[in-house]
């Protein structure tokens, strides 16, 4: 399909994303997005906002999702390297409550989309990140959600140093587990798959 594989994860919707590079003695090239593209390997849905941001290393971002207006992410890395995690929030879904997590780079030049219905968050690796999503949905402050990033029943296996903890903003301290985030009660995304 062009300058792009796209291929299936564990989790039903999350895509991986690998692009063709064009390199000579001047740099590269990669495409990023083309909607012929991705309607042909199944996302189809518009993608109305791109933000980008810059952390240092050990800053973890997340685990972040809109209720009312869920954004489906298409995210990559341009400088640096990073863990992404994914967490799937549908309820239906055989894999709710089930995280995924791969290692998205600047030199590997990889992309995944993550699907309306899911938690995000990643972990810079290198000394400087800056990560880019487009986003399916605009940014609703009043309607953002968030899981605290070591929910013991998650368990998400960040790859943090020995004896470093991550830094995090006053907010995402402040993030409930996934059973008292009113999730499981309340969900949004009860009939999305």
């Amino acid at each position: 399909m062009g300058n792009f594989i796209f291929r299936e994860s564990n989790i039903k919707g999350l895509i991986y994303i690998e692009r063709k590079a064009y390199a000579d003695e001047r740099g590269k090239f990669l495409e990023t997005y083309n909607k012929r593209d991705f309607k042909a390997a199944g996302i189809t849905k518009e993608l109305v906002q791109e933000n980008h941001s810059y952390s240092k290393k050990h800053v973890l971002r997340g685990l972040h999702y809109q209720k009312q207006f869920p954004q489906g992410k298409l995210v990559c890395v341009l400088m640096g390297e990073v863990f992404d995690v994914s967490v799937d929030l549908r309820y239906n879904s055989p894999t709710f409550g089930k995280w995924n997590g791969v290692v998205l780079s600047e030199t590997k030049g990889n992309m995944l989309y993550v699907p309306e219905g899911f938690a995000h968050g990643y972990l810079a690796l290198s000394d400087e990140v800056l990560f880019s999503y487009f986003c399916t949905d605009y940014y609703h402050p009043e309607d953002e959600g968030g899981i605290i990033w070591n929910d013991p029943d998650l368990a998400v296996e960040w790859p943090l140093e020995a004896g470093v903890l991550p830094i995090l903003s006053d907010k995402d301290k402040m993030h409930p587990t996934l059973k008292l985030s009113g999730i499981l009660a309340d969900n949004p995304w009860r009939g999305m798959l």
